[in-house]
């Protein structure tokens, strides 16, 4: 049975992690404590999250061990990432599941994160949110009100968040097949979805609404990733597919040479089209400033008529 956390409050504490990468400025780390604080809520360091270990944020035992520590700390509410990177899935065997599960806490971040997401919803049925971070997202002063606003209303709010575009006003937003499709929330950054395929980790798609989004990949990497989850057949089991803002993922190759290049949206055709279910492309999230937080695990419809994204259960309690 899923389990929701409990919804934040104004006065909470988050527990600060760093489980994948350090950030490349360790001032970052006062500055996200700042941010939090501006934002009403109570930072809480956890005791390695300014350690380095090559490009890791400390061992992996001193990830994990922050990890835990702030899942079973009795005032903290809700648990924040630093960043994304690298390291994530190597935390997965370390962690204790049973205590997650006893213990649910708000947790959330994207890119590397999606590692922890799968595996939480996986292992302990917990809801947790593919949103902004402290060192990408909040550290930062020209913060769109769109991110900051959805992320509180997800949180704090015990009802259906609903649509993940209101407020949105960039047109990038594309039907790419009409249609409308309902069920859990699934998904994250694709090549972490790809890395978790026959894994303890595989999150379960079926019949879902799939969510996926990735930076600075080439329309033939998307290819090759898209065509590794095809030929799992993991791509055959979703009800939708709702497609985030894929940042710097144009072919830098394109201009200047006689050789046919594809762009991204013709590789999201020719792949995804054959499934015959509801997909939209470009909605606000990903590793972009207009960052929605989505809630894994609990129903979503994928509205590709209107082109939207809307949360229909309240992801927290």
């Amino acid at each position: 049975m899923l389990i929701k956390p409990d919804r934040l409050t104004r006065g909470d504490t988050f527990g600060v992690v760093a489980p994948a990468s350090a950030p490349p400025d360790p001032k970052n780390i006062d500055r996200a404590a700042a941010a939090l604080e501006h934002l009403g809520f109570k930072p809480l360091l956890a005791p390695n999250v300014r350690r380095r270990h090559g490009f890791l944020a400390g061992s992996d035992r001193d990830r994990a061990s922050d990890l835990m520590r702030m899942f079973a700390h009795r005032k903290v509410k809700a648990i924040l990432c630093v960043r994304g990177g690298y390291g994530s899935a190597r935390l997965l065997p370390l962690l204790d599941y049973h205590l997650i599960r006893a213990n649910p806490k708000i947790f959330v971040g994207y890119s590397d994160i999606t590692s922890l997401h799968c595996a939480f919803l996986t292992h302990a049925r917990l809801v947790s949110f593919h949103g902004p971070m402290l060192n990408s997202d909040f550290v930062k002063p020209d913060l769109p009100s769109f991110t900051r606003q959805g992320f509180l209303r997800t949180l704090m709010q015990p009802s259906p968040p609903g649509s993940i575009c209101r407020g949105y006003r960039r047109k990038t937003v594309t039907i790419l097949r009409r249609g409308i499709a309902s069920g859990p929330l699934v998904g994250g950054n694709l090549s972490l979805l790809c890395a978790a395929l026959a894994t303890p980790g595989q999150p379960p798609v079926k019949n879902s609404i799939l969510f996926l989004e990735d930076v600075e990949e080439a329309p033939y990497r998307f290819d090759r990733m898209l065509t590794q989850l095809l030929n799992a057949g993991f791509l055959q089991l979703v009800a939708g597919i709702a497609i985030g803002v894929n940042a710097d993922c144009k072919d830098p190759k394109a201009k200047g040479t006689r050789e046919y290049r594809q762009t991204l949206e013709d590789v999201l055709r020719e792949r995804l089209l054959p499934l015959k279910v509801p997909l939209v492309m470009g909605l606000p999230f990903g590793h972009v400033s207009h960052n929605a937080t989505l809630p894994l695990g609990v129903r979503a419809t994928l509205d590709a008529l209107r082109g939207d994204l809307v949360i229909t259960e309240a992801a927290v309690s």
